[in-house]
């Protein structure tokens, strides 16, 4: 056997999904390639290893670390492939034990989230502006965490909390009046989705926008791409074969795994829109440039 014809080892963080099971079990393979998978979890602790230094060859990302990341010059390349996407307006919580608070009533009330970078507090934030008016910079934004990337920093209307402090008892306490969560959203009495009715206004926002909101997409060194573009189609290939495995479950619901370029292009133009009216990117992006790192080698077949 020659060497060339002998798969490349990669190292791979990617959460287990029911997308992305056939894949980590060894089901799914590709001769161009072998993975080796870490064991991170909760998956968002190999964001900032992969961010900041490319401790991976390929990774799951959060779009807004990816596009920061993106923006700062890191060596990394997006796949047009997405592998978790949510509807938001269930993640902002209150203590409705504490009075009721409404969406109008925000201005000048301080929310807690982990980071002001976390992607879910993008979307929640981008909501909030958008559909409700609120006035994202009239609010007062506590953090318990800085950003994936160490050159980012807060805009001014940013605090972060005392060191150890968390969330919930924050906000069981009053001393939040609110606060973004993602997987980790409790189900206990008196904390309550503050935007009334969250999934009919998800729905009425999916029908107007198109997508969901689109949270981890799937990154690679440029390293990777330079050395064996193979090995990035095959990346690619894989994950698109996982999504295909578990469509039927998913026929008939708006679509949370975007692939391709042409799916991608619309919901990321508005994720940069949004990143720039908060002040989460250094300097303006395009779509284009983008692609652009992965086009020349998957093409037409990612279209």
């Amino acid at each position: 056997m020659s060497h060339s014809t002998l798969p490349v080892r990669l190292r791979v963080a990617l959460k287990t999904y029911p997308h992305t099971q056939a894949l980590k079990s060894g089901e799914l393979t590709d001769p161009a390639i072998e993975c080796v998978f870490e064991d991170i979890e909760p998956i968002h602790r190999a964001f900032a290893p992969m961010a900041r230094r490319q401790a991976f060859d390929v990774s799951e990302l959060a779009i807004v670390t990816y596009l920061q990341a993106k923006a700062y010059g890191k060596p990394l390349v997006l796949l047009p492939a997405v592998v978790a996407a949510r509807f938001q307006q269930g993640c902002l919580i209150h203590n409705a034990q504490k009075g009721k608070l409404e969406v109008d009533g925000l201005a000048g009330k301080r929310i807690g989230v982990r980071a002001y970078t976390q992607t879910t507090g993008m979307w929640v934030r981008a909501i909030l502006a958008q559909t409700y008016g609120v006035p994202l910079e009239q609010i007062e934004w506590i953090t318990i965490e800085g950003a994936h990337l160490e050159e980012y920093r807060d805009p001014s209307f940013v605090h972060r909390a005392e060191p150890g402090k968390q969330l919930l008892p924050m906000l069981r306490a009053g001393e939040i009046d609110a606060a973004i969560l993602g997987n980790d959203l409790p189900d206990e009495a008196g904390l309550e989705p503050l935007i009334h009715d969250p999934a009919a206004a998800d729905l009425q926002w999916y029908a107007q926008h198109r997508y969901v909101p689109i949270n981890h997409v799937v990154v690679l060194t440029q390293e990777l791409a330079d050395a064996n573009p193979q090995a990035v189609r095959a990346v690619y290939d894989l994950l698109r074969k996982g999504k295909e495995q578990v469509a039927a479950q998913m026929a008939g619901k708006p679509d949370k795994l975007l692939f391709g370029y042409d799916a991608l292009r619309g919901p990321l133009e508005e994720t940069l829109a949004y990143c720039d009216e908060q002040q989460l990117l250094p300097r303006k992006l395009t779509v284009d440039e983008i692609f652009a790192d992965s086009f020349g080698i998957l093409g037409d077949a990612a279209r």
